[in-house]
């Protein structure tokens, strides 16, 4: 890596196969960071952990699609270090250091714990709306705001790549490298800094935010007859009863939107004509989407179908990922221990 160039972090939570919402909103970014800045890519199984703890029987193979799915899309494992959070243990070791100057107010009213919580409530069997969670959230989801610190300091990441809703998360993370590099009369910690990206809003089939939980997701891996099925049910313009009725693409909640994201705009204009003369009724709207979003993926399967027949070059990139993530981590955790004084 790179003496001249600053280094990104950023990670996902390994919990099952990504969607195009991951690759719209993520992974499309991470790809254009590659040639121009020291990408730290993590997958962030002990994060999982703090919500899926007691459903670890699937997590080797999330871990593996996730992989499968970043290196797919274009995460080039010569260009970037692509590691697995639990193969780094320098990171616990600093989060523990970090824990130990963090008030717990600060832990308490941050909104990365807050959204956890939310995700917690919304997925099937857990969380009640009402229900009291003092007894149930646990010791390791309390720290997750803490640990998401000790991932971007373990690397003294100068960027953590976020969208504008997502500011208020990385405050906590800044807050807490001003209070290490205070305490410690130290200047070591490079404040962390949001590098912003665009975002776009990909709402699940069902027109609610999506994700696999809620079973309205699209995929990068699925098959192009998976995905056409999907789009057909996919929500539309609610307020359009007949075939004949002319349509509102402004109020088409699915459909119309998914071909702002991945249509031309020659396409999107003859689209929009044609559902408002009502030429096109919403399904002949879906299987033109359809065509056009398996065009979009086609590239990125093929390669993900190639790489799933060679899982030693996955296993290996995600060992040797982590093993250059350790390189450097070891060297800040020695650092982190001389400036805190500590028994080395």
């Amino acid at each position: 890596m790179s003496k001249d160039k600053k280094r990104i972090m950023s990670g996902m939570r390994p919990t099952g196969k990504l969607h195009i919402g991951h690759y719209m909103g993520v992974l499309r970014n991470w790809i254009s960071f590659q040639d121009n800045y020291d990408c730290y890519f993590a997958i962030a199984d002990w994060h999982a952990l703090t919500t899926k703890y007691d459903q670890t029987h699937d997590l080797k193979q999330n871990i593996v699609d996730v992989a499968l799915d970043w290196i797919a899309s274009g995460i080039d494992p010569d260009k970037s270090i692509i590691y697995l959070q639990s193969l780094v243990p320098e990171i616990a070791e600093l989060h523990i250091y970090l824990s130990m100057i963090t008030p717990q107010n600060w832990v308490e009213r941050d909104p990365t714990l807050k959204d956890m919580v939310k995700i917690l409530r919304k997925e099937p069997g857990e969380l009640e709306e009402n229900q009291d969670i003092s007894g149930i959230i646990s010791y390791g989801l309390l720290g997750y705001p803490v640990l998401q610190s000790a991932d971007i300091l373990g690397f003294n990441a100068s960027l953590v790549p976020v969208g504008h809703d997502q500011l208020a998360h990385l405050e906590f993370s800044r807050d807490v490298t001003r209070r290490f590099n205070h305490i410690y009369k130290t200047e070591y910690f490079n404040e962390p800094q949001p590098k912003l990206t665009q975002t776009p809003l990909i709402k699940g089939i069902d027109g609610q935010k999506m994700g696999k939980s809620f079973n309205n997701d699209i995929k990068i891996s699925d098959s192009e007859e998976e995905t056409a099925k999907k789009i057909m049910r996919a929500i539309t313009d609610r307020s359009r009863i007949k075939r004949t009725d002319p349509g509102h693409p402004d109020q088409c909640e699915v459909v119309c939107p998914y071909y702002q994201i991945f249509a031309n705009q020659e396409i999107i204009e003859i689209q929009r004509k044609n559902c408002e003369l009502a030429l096109w009724g919403c399904a002949d709207c879906k299987k033109q989407l359809a065509v056009i979003m398996n065009d979009y993926f086609r590239d990125v399967r093929t390669a993900r179908k190639e790489l799933e027949q060679n899982p030693d070059y996955i296993h290996g990139v995600i060992k040797t990922g982590s093993e250059k993530a350790r390189d450097l981590a070891s060297k800040v955790l020695k650092d982190v221990k001389k400036i805190m004084q500590l028994y080395i």
